[in-house]
Formats: structure tokens, sequence, C-alpha cells
């Protein structure tokens, strides 16, 4: 399995992730918009034991999400503040990626059978899903653990509100 290398912008904290991910997750809640300040997180997910952090150690800012209730925790460098990644009291054994933190941060496949876009219902207005992507309103799962079933449009759909 290859490892796929990344850090932060000054360079103190760095981190590897093997194999690809589990799934890639965009998310437009609100609570991705502010912590990356774009329109959404595009976060490849991996089993927590395929990424190993070397350099300083990441600072944890935890917080209660929203949608769910859980904790979300947001790993970051202490010296320059980058967001390396995020963890997930709802998933204990897996861990999102901040895309942009790869050093070469578009190696991992974004397809139909990879890639899913969650709380379509914040998305920024003007926002583009693409056709074919299984997109969900909110959560992939309700707030008891069932399956949500995604909804996938047959053409690219802008957000309109």
């Amino acid at each position: 399995m290859k490892d796929h290398q990344g850090g932060c912008l000054c360079g103190a904290l760095r981190f590897a992730t093997r194999g690809a991910p589990e799934w890639v997750t965009i998310c437009h809640c609100h609570f991705c918009q502010r912590t990356t300040g774009a329109a959404y997180a595009v976060l490849p997910i991996f089993a927590r034991s395929a990424l190993s952090v070397s350099g300083t150690r990441p600072v944890v800012h935890t917080a209660t999400s929203q949608g769910s209730g859980k904790q979300i925790h947001i790993r970051f460098c202490k010296e320059c503040g980058t967001k390396i990644s995020v963890g997930f009291e709802r998933a204990p054994d897996f861990v999102g990626i901040y895309a942009g933190a790869f050093d070469a941060p578009n190696w991992f496949e974004i397809s139909a059978r990879t890639t899913r876009h969650i709380f379509v219902a914040s998305a920024r207005r003007g926002t583009v899903i693409p056709a074919g992507i299984p997109t969900y309103r909110e959560h992939v799962r309700d707030a008891d653990g069932a399956p949500v079933p995604p909804h996938v449009f047959d053409l690219p759909h802008t957000i309109e509100a």
C-alpha cells in the first residue's frame, strides 16, 4: 500500500496515510464551512489506524455537532493553525483528512463510487452538485444510526437557496 504525505503550512506537523481512503465525504454543513473558511470541506476518510503523525503534536479542538449532537475533534498545528484532521464521536474508528493538507491533494478519486455529498440542505447558494454522486440532505445515518437513502441527481444540480 502506498503512503500519501501531507502537513501544515509551516512544516512543523507532518502526516502520512496508508492506502486509499475508505470513502470521500464532501460536507456542506455550517460547521465545515466555518472550519475550512470555504463553501464545503473535502474529507477523504481513513481508518484511524491508517494515519500516522510526526513532528509537533497537534492541538485538538473539540466541538459538538449541531446536526448529531456528537463531538467532533479538529486537529491542527499549534504553530501555524493549519487543520490536518477531524475525528468523530459517531465514527471513532475513522478520521477525515482535510484534503488540502496533502502534499498532492488530487491523488485520491472523487467519483460516484467513492464519494458522497452531505448536508446539501446547508450548501452555499450557487454550489454545483455533480450528477451521479450520492447526496444527503443531512447525515448519511439518522440519529439512531439507521442509513438514510441518498438522492442522486441525473444532471448537475445548482443549489438555489
